[in-house]
């Protein structure tokens, strides 16, 4: 796992230690020291921790006139233990929001379990972002995560699935991904 690195091409655009707005604005690293762990298991140095345990992420990119962001995810979501979807939701999707964020794409592809609590966070999290007709997206979650995710009832407050995981967002820009993923939810929502 040391060697899964977040996503940085888009590194030149959106750097989220230089963002004001950002939770992680003037977080430093230790390039030579891995020191964060999921269990037993060291990570790179550059995801950024939020409050879980086991779970990190890092803010890809950021766009406050768009008012989209997009994370890459690593670890274990874990809401039964941890309570890990109250850690993203206030100490970072609040801070963004904040500033005029409302729709979120969220890479999931390396978020290798899913345990489900209650479901009182997601729908804050929902209903705070639908009001400005904004959303939360997962993108190429694996199939045991996401029927993980299904058994909690959390399509209600999140969306994900067969289309949401067949995209190929290294290929993209930031902007490029945003779109694909707010075309989705626009067949989406003429389908319902």
């Amino acid at each position: 796992m040391q060697d899964i690195a977040p996503y940085h091409r888009w590194l030149d655009d959106y750097d989220p230690t230089s963002d004001k707005k950002s939770p992680f604005y003037r977080r430093t690293y230790d390039e030579l020291r891995y020191s964060q762990r999921i269990y037993d298991h060291f990570i790179h140095p550059h995801w950024d921790e939020f409050g879980s345990l086991t779970l990190y992420l890092k803010i890809l990119f950021a766009d406050y006139e768009e008012g989209f962001a997009i994370f890459e995810m690593i670890g274990e979501w874990n809401d039964c233990l941890y309570n890990d979807i109250m850690f993203l939701k206030r100490e970072v999707a609040d801070e963004l929001m904040r500033h005029g964020i409302h729709k979120f794409v969220i890479i999931a592809e390396n978020v290798l379990n899913f345990h489900a609590s209650d479901d009182c966070y997601y729908e804050e999290w929902y209903e705070d972002v639908k009001d400005e007709d904004g959303w939360i997206c997962l993108v190429n979650l694996f199939p045991h995560v996401q029927e993980e995710m299904d058994d909690a009832r959390l399509g209600y407050y999140m969306n994900f699935g067969r289309r949401l995981n067949e995209v190929n967002w290294r290929v993209l820009t930031p902007k490029g991904l945003f779109e694909k993923v707010e075309d989705l939810m626009m067949v989406k929502r003429r389908l319902h």
